[in-house]
C-alpha cells in the first residue's frame, strides 16, 4: 500500500471511530426517553414489546462500526475505538455533572430542576452501561474474529450476525439488570425492556448485514485487499 492509500485509510479510520465515539456519548445522554418502536403497543406474555429508550437508536450503529474495523482493520484497531469511545463516555460524564452543580441564572430557558431531572440519572446510567457494553463489545469484537479465522476469511454473514446476536443480548441483559439495581429503572420493566431490546437489536443486526457488505466491498475494491484481509495502519 502506498503512502497516499494509507492516509486514506487513516483518515477513514479516524471518521469511523468518530462516529462510534458520537453514538456512544449520545446513547447515554439521551437514554431516559422512551418510546414505541411502532405506533400500536404489542404484548407479549404480558409485556409490551418494542417499549425502548431512545438511547437504543444510535447503540447498533456502534456494532456494525466495530463490525467493518474488524473486517479491515482488525481486532487491535477495534478494540482501541471501544477503549476511546469509553473513556469519552465518562469524560461527557464528568462534564455533565459540573454543568449540574453550576447554579443557573434566572433568566436561564433552562432551570436547575430541569437540568437536573434530564441529567441527574446519566452517571448511575453510565456506569451501568459502561460495565455491559465494555463487556459485550470485547466480546462480540472476540467472537467476531473467531468465525473469520475459522472461516478462513469467508461468510462475512456468519461472523457478523453471530458476534453481534451474542453481544447484543449481553449487553441489554447486563444494562437493563444493572438499571433495576440501582433503582433508575423499576423492576416492572424489566422484562418488557429486555425482550424489546433484544428483539429490535436482532432485527437491526439483520438489517445492517447487507450494510457491511457494502462498505466491505468497497473498502476492499479501493484497496485492493483480498478476502480477510486487513490494512494496516
Amino acid at each position: 500500500m502506498n503512502n497516499k492509500d494509507r492516509q486514506l485509510a487513516q483518515q477513514i479510520y479516524l471518521y469511523l471511530a468518530a462516529l462510534f465515539i458520537t453514538s456512544l456519548v449520545v446513547s447515554n445522554l439521551i437514554f431516559q426517553k422512551f418510546f414505541y418502536w411502532y405506533p400500536f403497543e404489542w404484548k407479549v406474555f404480558g409485556f409490551s414489546l418494542f417499549e425502548l429508550s431512545v438511547g437504543i437508536l444510535p447503540y447498533p450503529i456502534t456494532f456494525l462500526i466495530t463490525d467493518l474495523i474488524s473486517e479491515i482493520y482488525g481486532q487491535k484497531k477495534a478494540n482501541q475505538v471501544v477503549v476511546a469511545g469509553i473513556f469519552a463516555s465518562f469524560f461527557s460524564m464528568a462534564i455533565v455533572l459540573i454543568a449540574n452543580e453550576v447554579p443557573a441564572l434566572e433568566t436561564s430557558p433552562v432551570d436547575d430542576e430541569v437540568f437536573s431531572q434530564v441529567f441527574s440519572l446519566s452517571p448511575i446510567a453510565v456506569l451501568a452501561s459502561m460495565m455491559a457494553y465494555l463487556f459485550a463489545q470485547f466480546i462480540d469484537i472476540r467472537i467476531y474474529h473467531f468465525w473469520k479465522r475459522y472461516t478462513d476469511g469467508k461468510k462475512l454473514w456468519l461472523r457478523n450476525n453471530f458476534s453481534t446476536f451474542s453481544s447484543q443480548f449481553i449487553d441489554t441483559f447486563t444494562v437493563v439488570l444493572l438499571l433495576s439495581l440501582f433503582g433508575v429503572l423499576p423492576w416492572s420493566m424489566f422484562w418488557g425492556l429486555l425482550l424489546s431490546g433484544v428483539v429490535f437489536k436482532i432485527l437491526i443486526a439483520l438489517f445492517d448485514t447487507p450494510l457491511l457488505y457494502l462498505f466491505v466491498g468497497m473498502f476492499r475494491k479501493r484497496f485492493q485487499l483480498k478476502a480477510g484481509e486487513e490494512i494496516q495502519l
